[in-house]
Protein backbone atom coordinates (compact mmCIF):
# COMPACT_ATOMS: atom_id res chain seq x y z
CA UNK A 1 0.00 0.00 0.00
CA UNK A 2 1.48 3.39 -1.12
CA UNK A 3 -0.22 6.21 0.81
CA UNK A 4 -2.51 7.38 -1.32
CA UNK A 5 -4.96 9.31 1.24
CA UNK A 6 -5.26 10.91 4.27
CA UNK A 7 -2.09 12.50 5.75
CA UNK A 8 1.26 10.70 6.71
CA UNK A 9 1.90 10.98 10.54
CA UNK A 10 5.89 12.13 11.81
CA UNK A 11 6.23 10.43 14.52
CA UNK A 12 9.85 11.48 14.99
CA UNK A 13 11.14 13.29 18.05
CA UNK A 14 11.58 16.55 16.36
CA UNK A 15 10.67 18.30 14.30
CA UNK A 16 7.41 17.64 15.16
CA UNK A 17 3.60 18.33 13.78
CA UNK A 18 2.90 21.70 13.38
CA UNK A 19 -0.69 22.77 14.33
CA UNK A 20 -2.75 24.40 11.74
CA UNK A 21 -2.83 27.46 13.68
CA UNK A 22 0.86 28.00 13.57
CA UNK A 23 0.49 27.14 10.07
CA UNK A 24 -2.02 29.46 9.05
CA UNK A 25 0.13 32.18 11.22
CA UNK A 26 2.83 31.72 9.19
CA UNK A 27 1.67 32.14 5.80
CA UNK A 28 1.22 35.52 5.14
CA UNK A 29 2.88 38.41 2.82
CA UNK A 30 6.29 39.65 4.77
CA UNK A 31 5.51 42.22 7.47
CA UNK A 32 7.20 45.38 8.25
CA UNK A 33 10.47 44.79 10.40
CA UNK A 34 10.42 48.80 11.71
CA UNK A 35 7.01 49.08 13.14
CA UNK A 36 3.81 48.40 13.72
CA UNK A 37 2.38 44.73 15.01
CA UNK A 38 5.90 42.45 14.60
CA UNK A 39 7.76 45.01 16.83
CA UNK A 40 5.08 45.43 19.21
CA UNK A 41 4.13 42.00 19.94
CA UNK A 42 7.65 41.37 20.94
CA UNK A 43 7.46 41.78 24.64
CA UNK A 44 4.46 39.66 24.99
CA UNK A 45 6.23 36.74 23.01
CA UNK A 46 9.16 37.19 25.34
CA UNK A 47 7.37 36.38 28.31
CA UNK A 48 5.29 34.01 26.82
CA UNK A 49 8.43 31.96 26.47
CA UNK A 50 9.74 33.15 30.26
CA UNK A 51 6.08 31.31 31.44
CA UNK A 52 7.13 28.19 29.49
CA UNK A 53 10.48 28.26 31.37
CA UNK A 54 8.81 29.15 34.31
CA UNK A 55 11.02 32.17 34.62
CA UNK A 56 11.75 35.28 36.01
CA UNK A 57 14.90 36.25 34.29
CA UNK A 58 15.84 36.58 31.07
CA UNK A 59 14.74 35.18 27.67
CA UNK A 60 16.84 35.49 24.32
CA UNK A 61 16.26 34.22 20.36
CA UNK A 62 18.63 33.60 17.86
CA UNK A 63 17.94 32.75 14.37
CA UNK A 64 19.58 28.90 14.60
CA UNK A 65 18.70 25.15 15.65
CA UNK A 66 19.39 23.35 19.26
CA UNK A 67 23.39 23.46 18.00
CA UNK A 68 23.14 27.34 17.71
CA UNK A 69 22.08 27.54 21.01
CA UNK A 70 24.56 25.60 22.50
CA UNK A 71 27.18 27.80 21.09
CA UNK A 72 25.25 30.67 22.15
CA UNK A 73 24.97 29.85 25.54
CA UNK A 74 28.75 28.65 25.93
CA UNK A 75 29.93 32.04 24.77
CA UNK A 76 28.53 34.18 27.41
CA UNK A 77 29.90 31.82 30.19
CA UNK A 78 32.77 30.60 29.15
CA UNK A 79 36.27 31.03 27.96
CA UNK A 80 38.86 28.93 25.57
CA UNK A 81 41.02 27.52 28.06
CA UNK A 82 37.84 27.36 30.57
CA UNK A 83 36.52 23.70 32.31
CA UNK A 84 33.24 22.50 32.27
CA UNK A 85 31.93 19.09 33.21
CA UNK A 86 29.46 17.41 30.85
CA UNK A 87 27.00 15.07 32.03
CA UNK A 88 26.35 12.34 29.47
CA UNK A 89 23.36 10.21 28.84
CA UNK A 90 23.34 10.05 24.81
CA UNK A 91 24.01 11.65 21.60
CA UNK A 92 23.42 14.97 22.60
CA UNK A 93 24.97 15.44 25.58
CA UNK A 94 28.05 14.29 23.97
CA UNK A 95 26.91 16.94 21.55
CA UNK A 96 27.36 19.76 23.93
CA UNK A 97 30.24 18.46 24.92
CA UNK A 98 32.08 18.77 21.48
CA UNK A 99 30.49 22.12 20.91
CA UNK A 100 32.49 23.37 23.89
CA UNK A 101 35.60 21.47 22.89
CA UNK A 102 35.54 23.30 19.62
CA UNK A 103 35.28 26.30 21.65
CA UNK A 104 39.15 25.43 23.29
CA UNK A 105 36.88 24.51 26.47
CA UNK A 106 38.24 21.83 28.54
CA UNK A 107 35.49 19.06 29.31
CA UNK A 108 35.45 16.71 31.81
CA UNK A 109 32.59 13.67 30.76
CA UNK A 110 30.83 12.42 33.47
CA UNK A 111 29.86 9.83 31.68
CA UNK A 112 25.88 7.72 33.20
CA UNK A 113 25.38 5.46 30.45
CA UNK A 114 22.54 5.31 27.87
CA UNK A 115 19.72 3.92 30.46
CA UNK A 116 19.76 6.15 33.34
CA UNK A 117 20.14 9.36 34.82
CA UNK A 118 23.08 10.86 36.37
CA UNK A 119 23.26 10.53 39.76
CA UNK A 120 23.78 13.12 42.28
CA UNK A 121 26.46 11.53 44.52
CA UNK A 122 28.62 11.17 41.53
CA UNK A 123 27.62 14.73 40.80
CA UNK A 124 28.78 15.91 43.53
CA UNK A 125 32.07 13.39 44.03
CA UNK A 126 33.36 15.17 40.94
CA UNK A 127 33.16 18.77 42.19
CA UNK A 128 34.37 17.92 45.52
CA UNK A 129 37.57 16.58 43.88
CA UNK A 130 37.59 20.02 41.93
CA UNK A 131 39.90 21.35 44.74
CA UNK A 132 40.77 24.66 42.61
CA UNK A 133 37.73 25.33 41.35
CA UNK A 134 38.30 24.87 37.48
CA UNK A 135 35.07 23.84 36.80
CA UNK A 136 32.77 27.11 35.63
CA UNK A 137 29.58 24.83 34.25
CA UNK A 138 28.13 21.89 34.02
CA UNK A 139 25.95 20.63 31.02
CA UNK A 140 23.51 18.59 31.09
CA UNK A 141 20.52 17.54 28.94
CA UNK A 142 17.46 17.48 30.62
CA UNK A 143 15.78 14.81 27.87
CA UNK A 144 18.41 13.02 25.96
CA UNK A 145 16.65 13.02 22.73
CA UNK A 146 18.35 9.95 21.76
CA UNK A 147 18.12 7.82 24.75
CA UNK A 148 15.12 9.18 26.24
CA UNK A 149 16.34 9.82 29.52
CA UNK A 150 15.41 12.24 31.80
CA UNK A 151 17.44 13.61 34.42
CA UNK A 152 16.56 14.74 37.96
CA UNK A 153 17.64 18.75 38.04
CA UNK A 154 17.14 19.57 40.87
CA UNK A 155 18.70 16.72 42.34
CA UNK A 156 22.03 17.69 39.84
CA UNK A 157 21.35 21.91 41.39
CA UNK A 158 21.58 19.90 44.91
CA UNK A 159 24.50 18.30 44.05
CA UNK A 160 26.44 21.32 43.24
CA UNK A 161 24.92 22.98 46.27
CA UNK A 162 26.42 20.06 49.01
CA UNK A 163 29.64 20.13 46.80
CA UNK A 164 29.83 23.97 47.65
CA UNK A 165 30.93 24.71 44.20
CA UNK A 166 29.97 27.85 42.37
CA UNK A 167 29.99 26.22 39.26
CA UNK A 168 26.54 27.14 37.21
CA UNK A 169 24.22 24.78 36.00
CA UNK A 170 23.41 24.80 32.46
CA UNK A 171 20.55 22.54 31.08
CA UNK A 172 19.45 21.38 27.51
CA UNK A 173 15.94 21.09 27.31
CA UNK A 174 15.51 21.51 23.79
CA UNK A 175 13.34 17.86 23.94
CA UNK A 176 11.64 18.33 26.61
CA UNK A 177 9.99 22.47 26.74
CA UNK A 178 7.00 22.30 26.39
CA UNK A 179 6.78 18.23 27.33
CA UNK A 180 8.28 17.18 30.17
CA UNK A 181 7.62 19.08 33.56
CA UNK A 182 10.71 21.92 34.21
CA UNK A 183 10.71 24.63 36.43
CA UNK A 184 13.93 26.95 35.69
CA UNK A 185 13.83 29.20 38.54
CA UNK A 186 12.31 26.39 41.35
CA UNK A 187 15.11 24.03 40.50
CA UNK A 188 17.84 26.49 40.40
CA UNK A 189 19.06 26.51 36.85
CA UNK A 190 21.26 29.41 35.23
CA UNK A 191 20.98 28.85 31.70
CA UNK A 192 18.77 26.90 29.95
CA UNK A 193 18.97 26.07 25.98
CA UNK A 194 15.78 25.21 23.85
CA UNK A 195 14.60 25.37 20.28
CA UNK A 196 11.57 26.53 18.36
CA UNK A 197 10.75 22.49 16.63
CA UNK A 198 9.38 20.41 19.32
CA UNK A 199 7.63 20.80 21.82
CA UNK A 200 7.24 24.39 21.16
CA UNK A 201 5.71 23.22 17.58
CA UNK A 202 7.03 25.61 15.05
CA UNK A 203 9.76 24.81 12.10
CA UNK A 204 13.61 24.19 12.84
CA UNK A 205 15.15 28.03 12.94
CA UNK A 206 14.96 29.59 16.69
CA UNK A 207 16.98 28.50 19.39
CA UNK A 208 16.61 29.87 22.93
CA UNK A 209 18.62 30.89 25.85
CA UNK A 210 16.92 31.72 29.15
CA UNK A 211 19.41 32.72 31.89
CA UNK A 212 19.54 33.63 35.35
CA UNK A 213 21.46 37.30 37.24
CA UNK A 214 23.65 34.61 38.51
CA UNK A 215 24.42 34.03 34.77
CA UNK A 216 24.32 37.36 33.36
CA UNK A 217 27.24 38.26 35.92
CA UNK A 218 29.36 35.90 34.64
CA UNK A 219 28.76 37.17 31.58
CA UNK A 220 29.43 40.87 32.45
CA UNK A 221 33.00 39.38 33.62
CA UNK A 222 34.30 38.29 30.19
CA UNK A 223 36.50 39.64 28.44
CA UNK A 224 34.51 39.77 25.26
CA UNK A 225 32.25 37.66 23.48
CA UNK A 226 31.17 37.47 19.69
CA UNK A 227 28.70 40.32 18.60
CA UNK A 228 26.48 37.87 17.29
CA UNK A 229 26.38 35.86 20.37
CA UNK A 230 26.21 38.10 22.95
CA UNK A 231 23.03 37.96 24.73
CA UNK A 232 23.48 41.23 26.83
CA UNK A 233 21.87 43.27 23.64
CA UNK A 234 19.41 40.68 23.11
CA UNK A 235 18.11 40.64 26.63
CA UNK A 236 17.35 44.39 26.72
CA UNK A 237 17.19 45.69 23.27
CA UNK A 238 16.40 49.06 22.41
CA UNK A 239 14.83 48.30 18.97
CA UNK A 240 13.43 45.21 16.92
CA UNK A 241 16.89 44.02 15.15
CA UNK A 242 18.51 43.94 18.69
CA UNK A 243 16.43 41.14 19.59
CA UNK A 244 18.38 39.29 16.62
CA UNK A 245 21.51 40.67 16.07
CA UNK A 246 19.92 41.74 12.54
CA UNK A 247 16.87 41.13 10.61
CA UNK A 248 14.04 39.12 12.47
CA UNK A 249 12.97 35.56 11.72
CA UNK A 250 9.70 37.38 10.86
CA UNK A 251 7.27 34.39 9.58
CA UNK A 252 9.01 32.17 12.76
CA UNK A 253 7.97 34.74 15.24
CA UNK A 254 3.90 34.38 13.78
CA UNK A 255 4.35 31.17 14.46
CA UNK A 256 5.11 31.27 17.72
CA UNK A 257 2.96 33.65 19.07
CA UNK A 258 0.54 31.58 17.67
CA UNK A 259 2.06 28.22 19.16
CA UNK A 260 2.33 30.13 23.12
CA UNK A 261 -1.17 30.92 22.76
CA UNK A 262 -1.99 27.50 22.03
CA UNK A 263 0.11 26.24 25.07
CA UNK A 264 -0.70 28.83 27.40
CA UNK A 265 -4.57 28.60 26.58
CA UNK A 266 -4.06 24.75 27.66
CA UNK A 267 -2.09 25.74 30.55
CA UNK A 268 1.31 24.36 31.44
CA UNK A 269 -0.07 21.75 33.91
CA UNK A 270 -2.39 20.48 31.32
CA UNK A 271 0.35 20.33 29.10
CA UNK A 272 2.30 18.62 31.10
CA UNK A 273 -0.51 16.10 31.87
CA UNK A 274 -1.29 15.35 28.54
CA UNK A 275 2.17 13.85 27.63
CA UNK A 276 2.02 12.25 30.88
CA UNK A 277 -0.85 10.04 29.63
CA UNK A 278 0.05 9.66 26.02
CA UNK A 279 3.84 8.82 27.20
CA UNK A 280 1.72 5.75 29.55
CA UNK A 281 -0.21 4.86 26.64
CA UNK A 282 3.04 4.26 24.60
CA UNK A 283 4.47 2.33 27.71
CA UNK A 284 1.53 -0.15 28.10
CA UNK A 285 1.46 -0.64 24.76
CA UNK A 286 5.45 -1.60 24.11
CA UNK A 287 5.62 -3.11 27.73
CA UNK A 288 3.45 -5.16 26.20
CA UNK A 289 4.61 -6.03 23.31
CA UNK A 290 8.02 -6.66 25.03
CA UNK A 291 5.91 -9.68 27.13
CA UNK A 292 5.94 -11.77 24.22
CA UNK A 293 9.23 -10.84 21.86
CA UNK A 294 12.09 -8.87 21.49
CA UNK A 295 10.91 -5.30 21.62
CA UNK A 296 12.52 -3.83 24.94
CA UNK A 297 11.92 0.65 26.27
CA UNK A 298 15.21 1.69 26.60
CA UNK A 299 14.97 3.07 30.08
CA UNK A 300 13.67 0.55 32.17
CA UNK A 301 12.68 2.90 35.19
CA UNK A 302 8.88 4.65 34.40
CA UNK A 303 10.14 7.59 36.30
CA UNK A 304 13.62 8.18 33.86
CA UNK A 305 12.08 8.30 30.88
CA UNK A 306 10.82 11.75 28.80
CA UNK A 307 7.12 11.83 28.34
CA UNK A 308 8.30 13.45 25.01
CA UNK A 309 9.89 10.76 23.11
CA UNK A 310 10.75 7.14 23.77
CA UNK A 311 13.69 4.86 23.03
CA UNK A 312 13.38 1.40 22.24
CA UNK A 313 15.54 -1.79 21.16
CA UNK A 314 13.89 -4.62 18.89
CA UNK A 315 16.93 -6.56 18.03
CA UNK A 316 19.58 -5.74 15.01
CA UNK A 317 17.96 -4.82 12.04
CA UNK A 318 14.16 -5.54 12.92
CA UNK A 319 14.06 -1.81 14.10
CA UNK A 320 14.97 -0.26 10.26
CA UNK A 321 13.09 -2.70 8.84
CA UNK A 322 9.76 -1.60 10.89
CA UNK A 323 10.33 1.80 10.36
CA UNK A 324 10.18 1.25 6.47
CA UNK A 325 7.17 -0.77 7.02
CA UNK A 326 4.94 1.79 8.87
CA UNK A 327 6.63 4.58 6.81
CA UNK A 328 5.83 2.72 3.35
CA UNK A 329 2.94 1.10 4.24
CA UNK A 330 1.16 3.35 7.17
CA UNK A 331 2.46 6.63 6.56
CA UNK A 332 3.71 6.36 9.82
CA UNK A 333 7.39 7.93 9.89
CA UNK A 334 9.65 6.63 12.97
CA UNK A 335 12.82 7.82 14.60
CA UNK A 336 15.66 6.33 13.66
CA UNK A 337 17.79 4.98 16.60
CA UNK A 338 20.59 8.16 17.19
CA UNK A 339 23.68 7.58 18.39
CA UNK A 340 22.90 3.91 19.88
CA UNK A 341 25.22 2.14 17.47
CA UNK A 342 27.69 -0.31 18.92
CA UNK A 343 30.01 -3.21 18.22
CA UNK A 344 27.35 -5.69 17.40
CA UNK A 345 24.70 -3.32 15.74
CA UNK A 346 27.49 -0.25 14.54
CA UNK A 347 24.30 1.19 12.26
CA UNK A 348 21.78 1.02 15.26
CA UNK A 349 19.53 -1.15 13.00
CA UNK A 350 17.97 -2.62 15.81
CA UNK A 351 16.56 0.53 17.54
CA UNK A 352 13.94 3.39 16.86
CA UNK A 353 11.95 5.84 18.39
CA UNK A 354 8.30 7.42 18.89
CA UNK A 355 8.23 11.07 19.16
CA UNK A 356 5.38 12.05 21.16
CA UNK A 357 5.87 15.79 21.95
CA UNK A 358 3.89 18.71 21.00
CA UNK A 359 0.52 18.65 18.96
CA UNK A 360 -0.32 15.13 19.97
CA UNK A 361 -3.58 13.39 20.88
CA UNK A 362 -4.84 10.42 22.14
CA UNK A 363 -6.33 9.28 18.60
CA UNK A 364 -2.48 10.24 17.33
CA UNK A 365 -1.37 7.82 19.58
CA UNK A 366 -3.42 4.98 19.46
CA UNK A 367 -3.21 4.91 15.51
CA UNK A 368 0.85 5.31 15.44
CA UNK A 369 0.31 2.07 18.00
CA UNK A 370 -1.92 0.58 16.11
CA UNK A 371 0.65 1.03 12.61
CA UNK A 372 3.11 -0.39 14.65
CA UNK A 373 1.16 -3.35 15.56
CA UNK A 374 0.43 -3.83 12.12
CA UNK A 375 3.96 -3.51 11.20
CA UNK A 376 5.11 -6.26 13.61
CA UNK A 377 2.34 -8.71 12.47
CA UNK A 378 3.41 -8.32 8.92
CA UNK A 379 7.57 -8.56 9.88
CA UNK A 380 6.52 -11.60 11.99
CA UNK A 381 7.95 -9.87 14.89
CA UNK A 382 7.42 -12.21 18.11
CA UNK A 383 5.54 -9.72 20.74
CA UNK A 384 2.83 -10.26 23.61
CA UNK A 385 -0.60 -9.90 22.81
CA UNK A 386 -3.20 -7.64 24.07
CA UNK A 387 -0.84 -4.20 23.62
CA UNK A 388 -3.45 -2.02 21.96
CA UNK A 389 -5.94 -2.80 24.86
CA UNK A 390 -3.41 -1.90 27.57
CA UNK A 391 -2.66 1.35 25.57
CA UNK A 392 -6.78 2.38 25.91
CA UNK A 393 -6.73 1.42 29.10
CA UNK A 394 -4.01 3.92 29.91
CA UNK A 395 -5.72 6.29 28.06
CA UNK A 396 -9.11 5.76 30.23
Amino acid sequence: MSGAGGRDYLAIPGPSVMPDAVLRAMHRAAPNIYAGELPDMMPSLIEGLKKVARTDHFATIYIGNGHAAWEAALSNIVREGDTVLGVINGHFGRGWARVAEGLGVNVIPLDCGLKAPAQGEALEAALRADKEGKIKAVLCTHVDTSTSVKNDIATLRAAIDAAGHSALLAVDCIASLGCDRFEMDAWGVDVMVAASQKGLMVPPGLGFVFFSDKAAAVRNCMDRVSHYWDWGPRSAPEALWQYFAGTAPTHHLYGLQASLEMIHSEGMEAVWARHEKLAGAIWAACETWGQGGPLTLNVPEPAHRSTAVTSLHIGKTIGTRLRQWTEGEAGLTLGIGLGMGNEEDPMADGYFRIGHMGYVNPQMIMGALGSIEAGLAALQVPRGSGALDAAAQALA
